[in-house]
């Protein structure tokens, strides 16, 4: 059974969510502070996070930075659900790392798709991809999660690991942002594509960080990314 950890101050939303979750068969546990939040994941384990932003102690955007800097937390699905609905802050939680962004009000039945959709994603592991390749001084090794150049291995999030398997698996070939939303989300994110330009840039600056190193991923402007050929 699926255990979802939801962290949010109000109680009537704590509840609402708790009684449609647990309605199609998750644990639900839950907290309204993001220090005890952090105790709760290392304690608890959750399968999935729904995190509200304005919490006590650590704020919602704290507690998604510390969870992706954590290797051992670094795997687990977040899900900000806030009232705050400008872009900027969308865009901001998905840099802090988080998978998806539900603006309140919201509604319950949407929201529990989207956590079976997170999941069902999580379920398709790296592994699937299987099978060590390279290109140029990059080794990418799904089975193992790694990513190293000349020997310095790079810590990429799931979803980036993904995105960049995708992409290196066929240099020069342009992928569409939505084509890329459907592989690696699993499902419509609300048409805001924005999201794989998070994650690329996130990518870029990971990897690039070598100075020997072009541009690994180029943007095809007004259509999407390709992998670079001949590294």
């Amino acid at each position: 059974m699926p255990r979802i950890l939801v962290v949010d101050d109000e109680e009537p939303i704590v509840e609402l969510i708790r009684f449609n979750l647990e309605r199609e068969g998750f644990e639900v546990i839950a907290t309204g502070d993001g220090d005890a939040a952090l105790k709760k994941v290392a304690s608890e384990q959750p399968d999935l996070i729904i995190l509200d932003l304005m919490l006590p102690g650590q704020d919602g955007l704290s507690v998604c930075r510390i969870l992706r800097n954590d290797p051992n937390t670094r795997g687990i699905p977040v899900i900000i659900l806030s009232a705050r609905s400008e872009e900027i802050d969308r865009v901001l939680g998905l840099e802090m790392g988080a998978d998806d962004y539900v603006t309140k009000p919201f509604s319950p039945r949407e929201l529990v798709a989207r956590v079976k959709a997170r999941l069902r994603r999580e379920a398709k592991t790296p592994g699937s991809l299987s099978g060590q390749f390279s290109r140029g001084p990059i080794i990418i090794d799904p089975e193992r999660f790694s990513v190293t150049i000349k020997g310095v291995k790079y810590d990429l999030t799931p979803k980036e690991f993904e995105l960049l398997c995708i992409l290196a698996r066929e240099p020069g070939r342009v992928f569409s942002r939505e084509y890329l939303l459907e592989r690696i989300w699993g499902y419509d994110y609300m048409g805001d594509s924005r999201t794989v330009d998070v994650h690329i840039r996130h990518i870029r600056q990971k990897l690039e960080q070598a100075p020997e190193l072009p541009q690994l991923v180029e943007t095809v402007r007004g259509v999407g990314y390709r992998f670079r050929e001949n590294l």
